[in-house]
């Protein structure tokens, strides 16, 4: 049976400045020509981003709404009230994919108990594409997102991971806002065992992309500049 409501698309963007049909397959291109209401976390760069992809879609004829950490949950009925009505909505991830280390898996959660079709478009996922690249574990891996900002803690932290990466035979996954890259890496040197392996994958999909997946040992003698560079780090046993 065909709903009457609209359907709720994640729409993915590229990881960086990339020209968007580089890294996007013509599927999202076709659903942004489509949809007029978008719920995104940035309004400027998420209109940018529909220009690039659309450059005729009057900008004036878009429907925003903002999801961000100040977006009060009592709000988000009401972004997919359109969907209610018939209308698609988009859910606009502000880099890769949504609702993957990225605002909106409320909105999806709230979709499914409104009987409203989620449906995912193909697009860059810098956790994918990290592990895909990592040579590390495809069959069991898991995304920590952000460490401890205290030192102390940060560092108790990632021996947790690496016991569990060893007892588990799972690598594991996280992140670090890109002006303390730097710092995590050595963090990194300083907390686990020489023999474990670390993947760093930094600028996924940008002209600057780099990969390198090296025992902590190598990485002692042999590091990167990851200042303010989006990088997502793995770690797993010899």
């Amino acid at each position: 049976m065909t709903s009457p409501y609209g359907k709720l698309y994640l729409i993915p963007t590229t990881l960086g400045d990339t020209a968007p049909l580089e890294v996007l397959p013509i599927s999202v291109k076709k659903i942004v020509e489509q949809v007029d209401v978008y719920i995104v976390e940035n309004e400027k760069t998420a209109r940018r981003f529909i220009k690039q992809i659309k450059p005729s879609k009057k900008q004036a004829s878009l429907q925003i709404f903002l999801l961000n950490k100040f977006t009060d949950p009592s709000e988000l009925p009401g972004f997919l009230e359109p969907c209610l009505l018939g209308k698609h909505v988009g859910l606009l991830s502000e880099a890769g994919c949504p609702a993957i280390a990225d605002p909106g898996a409320d909105v999806v959660m709230l979709a499914h108990k409104q009987n409203i079709q989620v449906v995912p478009l193909v697009g860059p996922s810098s956790i994918v594409m990290a592990h895909m690249s990592s040579g590390m574990n495809g069959q069991s891996f898991a995304f920590n997102g952000y460490l401890p900002i205290d030192k102390v803690e940060r560092k108790k932290e990632l021996k947790r991971l690496e016991q569990l990466s060893y007892s588990q035979n799972q690598s594991q996954s996280f992140i670090e806002t890109p002006y303390r890259n730097n710092k995590l890496l050595e963090d990194i040197c300083q907390a686990l065992n020489d023999m474990t392996l670390v993947c760093v994958a930094c600028d996924i999909t940008l002209t600057s992309e780099y990969i390198k997946t090296q025992t902590v040992a190598a990485w002692k003698k042999n590091s990167v500049d990851l200042h303010k560079r989006p990088t997502l780090f793995i770690i797993h046993k010899e």
